[in-house]
Protein backbone atom coordinates (compact mmCIF):
# COMPACT_ATOMS: atom_id res chain seq x y z
CA UNK A 1 0.00 0.00 0.00
CA UNK A 2 1.21 3.31 -0.98
CA UNK A 3 1.11 6.47 1.00
CA UNK A 4 -1.45 7.77 -1.55
CA UNK A 5 -3.62 4.78 -0.61
CA UNK A 6 -3.70 5.29 2.84
CA UNK A 7 -6.87 6.78 4.56
CA UNK A 8 -6.27 7.29 8.00
CA UNK A 9 -10.34 8.16 8.06
CA UNK A 10 -10.55 4.50 7.45
CA UNK A 11 -8.75 3.01 10.13
CA UNK A 12 -10.02 5.49 12.63
CA UNK A 13 -13.27 4.14 11.49
CA UNK A 14 -12.08 0.59 11.74
CA UNK A 15 -10.67 1.44 15.30
CA UNK A 16 -13.86 3.04 16.61
CA UNK A 17 -16.17 0.14 15.30
CA UNK A 18 -13.83 -1.76 17.13
CA UNK A 19 -14.46 -0.31 20.32
CA UNK A 20 -18.54 -0.22 20.17
CA UNK A 21 -18.44 -3.62 19.36
CA UNK A 22 -16.21 -4.14 22.56
CA UNK A 23 -18.32 -2.17 24.28
CA UNK A 24 -21.88 -4.19 23.32
CA UNK A 25 -20.24 -7.35 24.26
CA UNK A 26 -18.84 -6.14 27.53
CA UNK A 27 -22.25 -4.10 28.58
CA UNK A 28 -23.55 -8.12 27.93
CA UNK A 29 -21.24 -9.88 29.97
CA UNK A 30 -21.62 -7.38 33.01
CA UNK A 31 -25.40 -8.10 32.65
CA UNK A 32 -25.12 -11.56 32.82
CA UNK A 33 -22.59 -11.20 35.94
CA UNK A 34 -24.28 -8.51 37.60
CA UNK A 35 -27.83 -11.08 37.68
CA UNK A 36 -25.90 -13.66 39.29
CA UNK A 37 -25.47 -11.96 42.69
CA UNK A 38 -27.31 -12.84 45.44
CA UNK A 39 -27.56 -10.58 47.39
CA UNK A 40 -26.42 -7.52 45.17
CA UNK A 41 -24.45 -5.77 48.01
CA UNK A 42 -25.20 -2.18 49.10
CA UNK A 43 -23.38 0.77 48.23
CA UNK A 44 -20.77 1.58 51.27
CA UNK A 45 -21.99 4.03 53.57
CA UNK A 46 -25.28 4.29 51.30
CA UNK A 47 -28.88 4.19 53.08
CA UNK A 48 -31.11 3.12 49.97
CA UNK A 49 -28.85 2.11 47.13
CA UNK A 50 -27.32 -1.14 46.14
CA UNK A 51 -24.61 -0.28 43.71
CA UNK A 52 -21.07 -1.39 43.30
CA UNK A 53 -18.25 0.92 42.29
CA UNK A 54 -16.84 1.03 38.68
CA UNK A 55 -14.77 3.34 38.93
CA UNK A 56 -11.01 3.54 38.20
CA UNK A 57 -8.43 6.27 39.63
CA UNK A 58 -7.24 6.83 36.12
CA UNK A 59 -11.57 7.23 34.35
CA UNK A 60 -12.12 10.04 37.40
CA UNK A 61 -13.50 12.59 36.11
CA UNK A 62 -14.17 15.89 38.22
CA UNK A 63 -17.26 16.11 36.27
CA UNK A 64 -18.63 13.24 37.30
CA UNK A 65 -19.53 11.89 40.29
CA UNK A 66 -19.16 8.49 41.90
CA UNK A 67 -20.18 5.59 38.51
CA UNK A 68 -21.36 2.34 39.86
CA UNK A 69 -23.15 -0.24 38.47
CA UNK A 70 -26.82 -1.16 39.82
CA UNK A 71 -28.85 -4.72 39.97
CA UNK A 72 -30.04 -3.87 35.93
CA UNK A 73 -26.17 -4.07 34.88
CA UNK A 74 -26.23 -0.71 33.82
CA UNK A 75 -24.19 2.07 34.98
CA UNK A 76 -24.62 4.90 36.78
CA UNK A 77 -23.36 8.31 38.15
CA UNK A 78 -24.32 7.93 41.97
CA UNK A 79 -24.74 11.77 43.82
CA UNK A 80 -24.93 11.48 47.35
CA UNK A 81 -25.77 14.30 50.05
CA UNK A 82 -27.91 15.80 52.79
CA UNK A 83 -31.18 17.73 51.95
CA UNK A 84 -31.50 20.11 54.25
CA UNK A 85 -35.11 20.77 56.16
CA UNK A 86 -37.48 23.92 54.67
CA UNK A 87 -37.65 25.54 58.17
CA UNK A 88 -34.30 24.93 60.24
CA UNK A 89 -36.30 24.55 63.38
CA UNK A 90 -37.83 21.93 62.31
CA UNK A 91 -35.96 18.65 63.98
CA UNK A 92 -35.37 16.27 61.47
CA UNK A 93 -33.36 12.71 61.42
CA UNK A 94 -30.59 12.11 59.51
CA UNK A 95 -32.09 9.32 57.26
CA UNK A 96 -34.80 12.01 55.97
CA UNK A 97 -32.26 14.52 55.18
CA UNK A 98 -30.08 11.93 53.32
CA UNK A 99 -30.27 12.32 49.70
CA UNK A 100 -28.94 9.76 47.01
CA UNK A 101 -29.56 9.97 43.43
CA UNK A 102 -28.75 7.64 40.31
CA UNK A 103 -28.12 9.42 37.16
CA UNK A 104 -27.96 7.16 34.03
CA UNK A 105 -24.68 7.16 32.37
CA UNK A 106 -26.84 7.17 28.90
CA UNK A 107 -24.28 9.11 26.80
CA UNK A 108 -20.32 7.89 27.54
CA UNK A 109 -18.25 7.45 24.58
CA UNK A 110 -17.77 3.40 24.26
CA UNK A 111 -14.18 4.18 25.16
CA UNK A 112 -15.48 5.73 28.35
CA UNK A 113 -17.86 2.72 28.56
CA UNK A 114 -15.32 0.21 28.33
CA UNK A 115 -13.19 1.53 30.91
CA UNK A 116 -15.70 1.68 33.89
CA UNK A 117 -17.91 -1.57 32.56
CA UNK A 118 -14.66 -3.51 32.83
CA UNK A 119 -13.70 -2.26 35.75
CA UNK A 120 -17.31 -2.89 37.45
CA UNK A 121 -17.48 -6.79 36.30
CA UNK A 122 -14.11 -7.03 37.29
CA UNK A 123 -15.37 -5.75 40.72
CA UNK A 124 -19.04 -8.09 40.10
CA UNK A 125 -16.23 -10.91 39.83
CA UNK A 126 -14.22 -10.61 42.81
CA UNK A 127 -18.04 -10.39 45.23
CA UNK A 128 -19.67 -13.37 42.74
CA UNK A 129 -16.03 -15.23 44.16
CA UNK A 130 -16.73 -14.43 47.82
CA UNK A 131 -20.32 -15.29 47.48
CA UNK A 132 -19.46 -18.76 45.92
CA UNK A 133 -16.67 -19.16 48.66
CA UNK A 134 -19.44 -18.69 51.61
CA UNK A 135 -22.02 -20.54 50.11
CA UNK A 136 -19.40 -23.47 50.31
CA UNK A 137 -17.79 -23.22 53.10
Amino acid sequence: MTAEDFDPLAQKAQADALVEGAALRLRELLREAVSHLDPFPPFPGAFFTNAIEAEPAAAAQGERGCVVVCPDGELYELVMGVELPAFPDEPADAVSMRKEELRRLDNLHPRDYLVYAYNALTRVVEILMEQREAKES
